[in-house]
């Protein structure tokens, strides 16, 4: 009896040390996606990771093995993804123990995500909200708000998560090492970067990876696609499939843009709906800013209001070199920049400015004219000209070339496909300015 005691005590350390060989594995895969959504969303890192290692154990458990769900989050009357059932703390009217309803996800990192967003849901704003006041760096006062909030039932759970942080000293990861920018460093990878949830115009959206429909990014974010659908008008079914890149709504988009920007200078073969995702606005709203037709699509150069409307019609988008030769500014502007617009800005309010007077030039000088001489009237009348055969078509001048306006088409890209100008296009047509509608008829050649 004594050597079966002793051989079960030599087993404990070995046990011991291969369960925080384990925990250390998991905070190592885990640390960059929780350093990431303390940036964006605010909550520690060491928070993060003591919850997920304390409710997945260590990724280990049935909910994380089979449903990527390391927070333990149950489905809630929002959720409209995946589920997953198993007994917890639920019970029916006669006090029997049941089957409750967590979120299932399609990776784990998306429940890291998720548990961001749980957290401050406008909706739970009463009962997590004061956490956002704390100190982002007291991880003690963060775990104790956790258990008042009532985010598990354990009596323990404050201490549990200090015991957790403290032991693998997660606390460092609270605050990010600073980077010598002339230091070359290694970047994340681009899938580093999708994975969270961003917000443009104060607006919820995802970037979409290589293989993404909306259908998928619906399923990892547990939104209703066909919501998804609706808030990006270009997309028209579940299983479209997305650009590396593609802004993808998670929300109705603004009327307006909230930004500093007022106006956007569109760019070589930019499409309004490009314009509408860039920067979060309707595209419906859009067009309607700028007195442009539906399904228009503007020139390079020209200025596109965001917010506000265009006054008159003579206002409409003008091409930049128009009013480029008044100011320092580049062509093209890019989001990211801080350069502004001129201050006369035609899309804005009309100010009247006064016209000095000019002296009106002397009158021109008045010159006779010359008498008229009238054949006598005996005068024999003029033979009329010969008949003249015109000459036969050369069979060698190249025939007129028609091109009948597509969906983001534009006169810059019709005179790329070409080989023409655009000054060339406007005048075959006639045209005055750069705008172009679906199904008019252009000639090119």
């Amino acid at each position: 009896m004594r050597i079966g005691i002793l051989l079960i005590l030599s087993w404990i350390p070995l046990l011991a040390a291969s369960q925080t060989e384990a925990q250390r594995a998991y905070i190592d895969h885990y640390k960059d996606i929780a350093i990431q959504e303390m940036e964006r969303a605010g909550i520690p890192a060491s928070i993060k990771l003591a919850q997920a290692l304390l409710e997945s154990n260590a990724g280990q458990s049935e909910l994380a093995q089979h449903a990527n769900n390391h927070f333990g989050i149950k489905c809630g009357p929002d959720w409209d993804g995946k589920d997953y059932y198993r007994k917890d703390d639920d019970y029916d009217e006669n006090g029997k123990l049941i089957k409750s309803c967590f979120r299932s996800y399609r990776r784990p990192e998306d429940s890291f995500i998720a548990h961001s967003e749980f957290l401050r849901d406008p909706k739970k704003e009463w009962r997590y909200g004061f956490l956002f006041h704390l100190d982002p760096l007291d991880y003690k006062n963060w775990a104790s708000g956790l258990k008042k909030a009532g985010y598990a039932t354990s009596a323990t759970y404050d201490s549990k998560l200090i015991a957790i942080i403290e032991r693998y000293q997660l606390f460092q990861y609270d605050r990010p090492p600073v980077v010598d920018p002339f230091v070359n460093v290694v970047e994340n990878t681009y899938e580093d970067m999708l994975i969270g949830i961003f917000q443009v115009n104060d607006i919820d959206v995802v970037i979409a990876a290589e293989g993404d429909t909306p259908a998928s990014i619906a399923e990892r974010t547990g939104r209703d696609v066909f919501k998804v659908l609706q808030y990006n008008e270009m997309l028209t079914k579940p299983n479209t499939p997305l650009k590396k890149g593609d802004r993808v709504f998670l929300e109705p988009k603004r009327n307006s843009y909230r930004g500093d920007r007022k106006i956007h200078y569109v760019k070589a073969e930019e499409t309004m709906y490009d314009i509408a995702q860039l920067y979060g606005v309707k595209l419906e709203k859009l067009y309607k800013k700028n007195r442009l037709p539906a399904n228009s699509q503007p020139a390079e150069g020209e200025r596109i209001l965001l917010r506000g409307r265009v006054k008159k019609e003579e206002d409409r988008p003008k091409l930049v070199s128009e009013v480029i030769n008044k100011t320092p500014y580049p062509d093209v502007i890019d989001i990211d920049d801080f350069a502004w617009p001129p201050e006369e800005d035609p899309f804005g309010e009309v100010i009247e400015k006064p016209v000095p007077e000019k002296t009106p030039p002397p009158p021109p000088p008045i010159i006779p004219p010359k008498p008229v001489d009238i054949a006598p009237v005996n005068e024999l009348p003029v033979e009329p000209p010969p008949m003249v055969t015109p000459p036969a078509p050369d069979m060698n001048e190249p025939a007129m070339v028609f091109h009948t306006v597509q969906a983001g088409d534009t006169l810059y890209s019709l005179s790329k496909r070409y080989n023409t100008t655009v000054e060339a296009i406007r005048q075959l047509n006639g045209l005055t300015g750069n705008l172009i509608t679906i199904g008019q008829q252009l000639r090119i050649k």
